[in-house]
Order: structure tokens, then C-alpha cells, then sequence
């Protein structure tokens, strides 16, 4: 074989391996651009429709066009009334998911809304809500409640009325084996435990499923008003609308 030759085989074979890793390259990154599977998500075209349930005195849950978000949830809650929340979906234990929206608050008064549930049948001798969202005037707080109905601080922070916040949860399923992680306005947050994971109580009774809007009856009106939350096998596709 002439030195020609031999330079020319080598050459090529450079060039093989050379688009070998290119193509290696491209197929890796198509897989990591991949954002994950949408499981559930309510249309605000569709309207109240798109959830199982809507717990609202007639005309105070529906669609409103806002400024910085576009089309979006308003569920309002009058003094006196006990809540207005919608349902959807129904959970099984075992499973892990992401959630993710946006969502600002006005209260009218110094006592707490609940914002967001993971509600769970039944309400008596559970831990009626291992998960929720709380907020009042000048701050929003996330719990975990055990099966003895205890409540558990993980996080607070301050806020204001009128304020748009983003929300992730990363949620296992599970009686007193789940877990727990939550990104606010885009940042991963560190629990009152020290931890970016707490395991605990998310799932307990017989059906579980999830809340949101205005829950709490109280003096003053409050307005609870989101973007469609969106249940995705990854934080990258639950978050993609918020």
C-alpha cells in the first residue's frame, strides 16, 4: 500500500468517525430538547368545562383576559362564601408527577386562603389535605399535613396583592413514604427542614385529587387568579406555560 493510499484510508476513516459523533451528538440532543408528556391541563377555551368540578357560587369562577398572562382562570371568592375551588384530576396513589402555573392573589382581609390543594376523601380521620398552598396579605406558605392531620411548615415567603408568582411541584404519591419539591418563580427552594425534599405524607383516604382557587371562609372577598396548571412527567413541560 502506497503512504498516499494509507493517508487517504486514514483520512476517511477520520471523517467516519466524524460524522459518527456528529450524528451521536444530534441524537443526544434531540433526546434532552425532548420536555415530557402532558398529562393533564384544563383549556381556558373550553371554559369551567375542562375540570371535573367547579365549587363556586354561580358566576364567580370563569376565563378573563389579563395584561401579562393572556387568557386565564378567576375564581372569586365573596365574604361569607366557604370557597370557590375546581377539581381536577383524580390522583393515584404510587404515581410521581409535576405542576406547574401562575398565580396571583387579592384578599381583601388578614386571614389565609388556601390557593391550592392536594385534597384527599375522605375528609375525617385523613390527613384531609397532605399538600396546600396558603397565602394572606404579605405572604404565601406551603404545608404538608401527616395522617393525624398535623400541619407541617416546609416554606414562606413574603408577597404582596396583585403580585404574579410561578409555582412547580415535583409530587410522589405515597401514605407516609411520599415526597415533596417545589420550585417558586423558577428557583428550586430549601425546606424549613434544610432539605430540597421532604418526605411525608401526599396521599391518605380513598381518593385524592387536586384543588385550586380560594378556600377559607372568611370577612373580606378574595380573588385567586391562575394560569391552566399543567400535571407533566417533567418540570420542563409542566412549567412551559407559566
Amino acid at each position: 500500500m502506497s503512504l498516499l493510499s494509507q493517508h487517504r484510508r486514514t483520512a476517511l476513516g477520520f471523517v467516519a468517525l466524524g460524522t459518527l459523533a456528529l450524528t451521536a451528538g444530534t441524537v443526544a440532543s434531540s433526546s434532552a430538547a425532548v420536555p415530557g408528556k402532558v398529562l393533564w391541563t384544563p383549556s381556558t377555551a373550553k371554559g369551567p368545562s375542562s375540570f371535573t368540578a367547579v365549587q363556586c357560587a354561580a358566576g364567580d369562577f370563569g376565563v378573563v383576559k389579563d395584561p401579562v398572562k393572556g387568557s386565564v382562570w378567576r375564581a372569586f371568592q365573596a365574604a361569607g362564601e366557604e370557597r370557590c375551588e375546581t377539581l381536577s384530576p383524580d390522583l393515584k396513589e404510587g404515581d410521581t408527577f409535576y405542576l406547574g402555573w401562575s398565580s396571583k392573589v387579592d384578599i381583601k382581609d388578614t386571614n389565609s386562603r388556601y390557593v391550592f390543594q392536594l385534597k384527599c376523601s375522605p375528609s375525617t380521620d385523613t390527613a384531609n389535605h397532605p399538600i396546600e398552598i396558603d397565602a394572606t396579605t404579605g405572604r404565601i406558605r406551603l404545608q404538608e399535613w401527616d395522617t393525624d392531620h398535623v400541619a407541617h411548615t416546609l416554606w414562606t415567603t413574603p408577597t404582596s396583592n396583585n403580585q404574579w408568582h410561578s409555582y412547580a411541584l415535583k409530587i410522589k404519591l405515597g401514605r407516609t413514604d411520599g415526597t415533596i419539591d417545589f420550585w417558586f418563580d423558577g428557583v428550586k427552594q430549601t425546606f424549613t427542614t434544610g432539605s430540597g425534599t421532604f418526605k411525608g405524607t401526599t396521599w391518605d383516604g380513598d381518593r385524592n385529587y387536586l384543588k385550586w382557587g380560594s378556600y377559607h371562609p372568611s370577612t373580606g372577598d378574595a380573588t385567586n387568579t391562575f394560569t391552566s396548571p399543567v400535571m407533566a412527567t417533567t418540570l420542563e413541560a409542566a412549567t412551559a406555560g407559566s
